[in-house]
């Protein structure tokens, strides 16, 4: 892999530009690290409370009303952003969709349940619960198994 960096005081703005003929795990690596550095917090609303909430701090994201919610362990924060923004500036290897509603932070996932129906039930290292749609169950699958090799 080359890297080449270019400093100059007429730029205007910092540009990362990767050039690659496939998208393999070392530039998915990267990519999740850069995501990483942008997204340092987020603002969630509780009542009339602004709360800046760290992305680590969150176990997951999902859909209420129209609303999309984010929840910790010291309660539930009403965010601005869409589900499909935050799976664009989430890193990856640390949050995955479930199902079109719920987005969840794989370091918060604490066991798995098979469903008769072919999904998953998850559960959370807080108790809590939510269901994986089969169109995700591969990629949760997938996602585990890639993070278990990275660590061992």
């Amino acid at each position: 892999m080359k890297v080449s960096l270019n400093i100059d005081s007429d730029f205007k703005e910092t540009k990362v530009m990767i050039e690659t003929p496939e998208l393999d795990d070392s530039v998915q690596d990267i990519l999740d690290f850069i995501k990483a550095r942008e997204t340092e917090f987020l603002v969630g609303k509780d009542g009339e409370m602004q709360h800046i909430l760290k992305p680590t701090d969150i176990h997951y994201f999902h859909t209420e009303k129209e609303a999309v919610i984010a929840v910790t362990s010291s309660g539930s924060y009403k965010l601005k952003e869409k589900l499909y923004e935050l799976e664009g500036i989430l890193p990856s290897n640390k949050f995955i969709r479930l199902s079109k509603s719920v987005i969840a932070n794989l370091h918060e996932l604490s066991r798995f349940e098979a469903s008769f129906n072919g999904t998953l039930c998850v559960y959370f290292k807080s108790g809590m619960k939510e269901y994986v749609s089969r169109t995700y169950v591969n990629a949760i699958k997938e996602a585990l198994k890639m993070n278990r090799r990275k660590s061992e």
